[in-house]
C-alpha cells in the first residue's frame, strides 16, 4: 500500500480523498491554489503545498507544478479526482516516467476511451449497441453535411474530447447543422484543445443511464449497477439517483456486461463509468466512457456499501479486488442533488462571493460531500458545485420525502444556490413518478 499520496484536485473530492486515505493509513498531501488558501481540506491534509495562482491553467492544470510538488514532498503516487488532470493521458505518461503511481486507468487506456470516436470504433467491434453516426472524425462541413443525411436529422455534433456538455450542439437541418459544427469546434478546441467533432443520432426523449465499474491488475473486472443521471441542464448533470427507477433486471445485467466488456476490451484498470442513452422501449446505446471517479459515486457508494474511492487507491497499489460480481447487491434508494453557487432565475448565472452562514442537513442516511463553510468566500475561477446532498432510504418515495426534508433544512446565506430549484423538482410530480428523461427541467425554469 502507498504510504503517502499527493491529491491534485480541490474543493469537496479534495476532502474526500482525504478522508479516504486517513481510513487507510496513507499520509497525505494536498496542492492549493492561492484563491484556496482557506480551504478547510488543507488543516486535514498532512501537508499543503501552495503551486500557483488562482487561475487553473496557472495552477491545478499545470502538470510541472504538480509533478514538483510531488516530487518535494516524496509521495508514492497521485490522485487526480476528476475535472482537471484526471483523464489527461499525458500526466498520466508523466507520473509513470517519473515513477510515480498514478491513481487512474493507464495512459493508454484513457486515450482510447477518452475519445469519444474512438470508443464508438471499439464498441462496435465487440458488439455494444450504438446510435448511428458518423464513423470517424469531421474533418470539413461537407463531410459534416454528408453524414447527416446519411443518418437523418436530428443529429447531434459532439466533441470527441472532453466532457460536461461542452463541445456539444443539436442540428435539425443543414444550416443548423453548419452553424453548430463550427460552434462545437471552436468551444472544444477553448475546453479541450482538440477541435475534434463528430455525428451522432439525435434520440428523443431518453434516460441518461451510466453503470459504474471496477476492473483491477488482475483481470478482475465488476459493476456496481446504475445511475440514472437524466435531470442535466445543457448536458451536465444536477440530480442523479440510483438506482435507476424503471430499469428491468435484465437489462442491468445486459448493460453490466457491456460495460464490462468494454472496459475489458480497452485494457482498463481502475474506476470508470460507461455511459448509455436508454430510450422508451427499453434498448439502450453507448455514449461515451469517463476514465475517473465521477462526481456521483457517493449514491453508488450508499446502494452498495462499496467505497469507491478506497478501492481506487487499493487497486492502483497493485491489490486485487475484494470482492466479485456475485457480492455486490443494491439496496434501497439513493439520491444526490448537486448544490452549485448559481442563481436559477437568471439562467445559472455563476454567483461567488462569501458564504455568511452555513448549515448542511443531517439525520440518518444523510451524506453532504462539501468544503465549504460560514465564512467561506468562493473563488470565481472553478467550477460552481459546492456540495453534494445524498440521501438513502429504503424506499424511493422515502428516499424523495427525506431529500424534501433535508432541502428545507439546508442554509445557505450569502450567495445564491440551486437549493430552491431542486426543491421544485423533488415535489414535481413527474420526478416523484420516475417519469424522467434529459428534457425534464424543459418548462420548469425561466425563459
Amino acid at each position: 500500500m502507498f504510504s503517502r499520496i499527493l491529491i491534485a484536485n480541490r474543493g469537496e473530492i479534495a476532502l474526500r480523498i482525504i478522508r479516504a486515505c486517513k481510513e487507510l493509513g496513507i499520509e497525505t498531501v494536498v496542492v492549493y491554489s492561492e484563491a484556496d488558501r482557506d480551504a478547510i481540506y488543507l488543516r486535514h491534509a498532512d501537508q499543503s503545498i501552495c503551486i500557483g495562482p488562482g487561475p487553473a491553467a496557472k495552477s491545478y492544470l499545470d502538470i510541472a507544478r504538480i509533478i514538483s510538488a510531488a516530487e518535494i514532498s516524496d509521495v508514492s503516487a497521485i490522485h487526480p479526482g476528476y475535472g482537471f488532470l484526471s483523464e489527461n493521458s499525458h500526466f498520466a505518461e508523466v507520473c509513470r516516467s517519473c515513477r510515480i503511481g498514478f491513481i487512474g486507468p493507464p495512459p493508454e487506456a484513457t486515450r482510447l476511451v477518452g475519445n469519444k470516436a474512438s470508443a464508438r470504433t471499439l464498441a462496435k467491434k465487440i458488439g455494444i449497441p450504438l446510435l448511428p453516426g458518423s464513423e470517424s472524425i469531421l474533418a470539413s462541413e461537407e463531410e459534416a453535411l454528408k453524414n447527416a443525411h446519411a443518418i437523418g436529422y436530428p443529429v447531434m455534433i459532439k466533441a470527441a474530447a472532453g466532457g460536461g456538455g461542452r463541445g456539444m450542439r443539436l442540428a435539425h437541418n443543414d444550416i443548423s447543422l453548419i452553424n453548430g459544427f463550427l460552434a462545437a469546434q471552436a468551444e472544444a478546441e477553448a475546453a479541450f484543445k482538440d477541435s475534434s467533432v463528430f455525428l451522432e443520432k439525435y434520440l428523443e426523449r431518453p434516460r441518461h443511464v451510466e453503470i459504474q465499474i471496477l476492473a483491477d491488475t488482475h483481470g478482475n473486472i465488476v459493476h456496481l449497477g446504475e445511475r440514472d443521471c437524466s435531470i442535466q441542464r445543457r448536458h451536465q448533470k444536477l440530480v442523479e439517483e440510483s438506482p435507476c427507477p424503471v430499469l428491468a433486471p435484465e437489462t442491468r445485467r445486459e448493460m453490466g456486461e457491456a460495460a464490462i466488456a468494454l472496459a475489458r476490451a480497452a485494457g482498463y484498470v481502475n474506476a470508470g463509468t460507461v455511459e448509455f442513452l436508454l430510450d422508451t422501449n427499453g434498448k439502450f446505446y453507448l455514449i461515451e466512457m469517463n476514465a475517473r471517479v465521477q462526481v456521483e459515486h457517493p449514491i453508488t457508494e450508499m446502494v452498495t456499501g462499496v467505497d469507491i474511492v478506497k478501492e481506487q487507491i487499493r487497486i492502483a497499489a497493485g491489490e486485487p479486488l475484494s470482492f466479485a460480481q456475485a457480492d455486490v447487491s443494491m439496496n434501497g434508494c439513493a439520491i444526490e442533488v448537486r448544490v452549485n453557487a448559481e442563481d436559477p432565475d437568471q439562467g445559472f448565472r455563476p454567483s461567488p462571493g462569501k458564504i455568511t452562514n452555513f448549515f448542511p442537513p443531517g439525520g440518518m442516511g444523510v451524506r453532504v460531500d462539501t468544503h465549504v463553510y460560514s465564512g467561506y468566500t468562493i473563488p470565481p475561477h472553478y467550477d460552481s458545485m459546492i456540495a453534494k446532498l445524498i440521501v438513502h432510504r429504503r424506499t424511493r418515495r422515502d428516499t424523495i420525502t427525506a431529500m424534501q426534508r433535508c432541502l428545507q433544512e439546508f442554509v445557505i446565506e450569502g450567495v445564491k444556490t440551486t437549493i430552491p430549484l431542486h426543491q421544485k423538482i423533488m415535489a414535481e410530480k413527474r420526478f416523484i413518478e420516475g417519469n424522467l428523461d434529459t428534457h425534464f427541467l424543459e418548462g420548469m425554469l425561466p425563459k
